[in-house]
């Protein structure tokens, strides 16, 4: 399919590309768009609820570029820009808070989740406030999040977004998370990288970890096993979090990082949907 642009002898080309999300997952994202519409009383829009819910889609899985949806829908890439903003908002109030998913998780009879921290890339901004997103430790600029499954893989909650220099020791802190475990008497099966965590608390820890090689010394045989049980232990853990990356946008994401929490939480939605189908 051709559109001509306004610019003399030049032609654009329209093709279709395959969106690998289900239409359950699609009808919900327009049901949303329509019931915000009505709640808000917007009278008209561009395109009907079901496009503008496709056009997101494609943004948030395929990280298909504004302008080249724009073209396609004949609307402009600021107006795709406020669509997609739009959905992220709507999914993401309905991302679940961390007192309620381990109320749930409590609630089943569940006495164990996995906890791991993921960095979602990001785009290398200018500034002195850039360097608070370099992470040292993946040698690249971009947000902390922690996240928590169940045994199976099957993610349960999303933190805010931390800066990337942030280590995941103290982004769990800042949410209380062993203060919240302790409360629903629940534990926690952890990397390295939460070593300490529950170190200053008198009281039992809750998250679990392995042990580290310090002082130039290696470890004994019987902690190298026990590192190996708690890393397949946390298998499911690490599946849980490259599912939500499956998403391309968080390949490396290039909108404003104060959207980036709520980006992520609304693709934790999706594939809450996507599992459930």
């Amino acid at each position: 399919m051709k559109k001509t642009s306004p610019a003399e002898g030049t032609v654009s080309l329209v093709y279709s590309v395959r969106l690998p999300l289900s239409s359950h997952t699609v009808n919900h994202v327009a049901d949303l768009i329509r019931a915000h519409r009505k709640r808000i009383r917007s009278r008209w829009r561009k395109l009907d609820a079901g496009r503008i819910a496709v056009i997101a889609l494609a943004h948030l899985r395929n990280d298909e570029r504004l302008a080249d949806l724009a073209g396609g829908a004949g609307v402009s890439a600021s107006t795709v820009r406020r669509w997609v903003l739009e959905v992220i908002g709507l999914l993401a109030a309905r991302s679940p808070r961390l007192d309620r998913a381990l109320a749930k998780v409590a609630k089943d009879g569940g006495c164990v989740v996995l906890l791991d921290g993921t960095l979602i890339r990001t785009r290398r901004r200018t500034g002195r406030a850039n360097r608070k997103n370099y992470s040292g430790k993946h040698k690249a600029h971009g947000l902390l999040f922690l996240a928590l499954t169940d045994s199976k893989g099957r993610m349960l909650w999303i933190s805010s977004a931390r800066r990337g220099a942030c280590s995941e020791i103290t982004a769990a802190r800042y949410d209380r998370l062993c203060a919240r475990l302790r409360e629903l008497g629940l534990g926690a099966v952890a990397d390295l990288g939460f070593v300490g965590l529950d170190d200053e608390s008198e009281q039992q820890p809750v998250v679990i970890t392995g042990f580290k090689a310090g002082g130039g010394k290696r470890l004994s045989s019987p902690k190298k096993v026990v590192n190996r049980l708690i890393s397949s232990l946390r298998a499911p853990v690490e599946h849980g979090c490259a599912s939500l990356k499956t998403f391309r946008i968080l390949a490396k994401v290039r909108m404003h990082p104060r959207h980036a929490t709520a980006l992520v939480r609304a693709l934790l939605v999706l594939t809450h949907h996507q599992v459930a189908r």
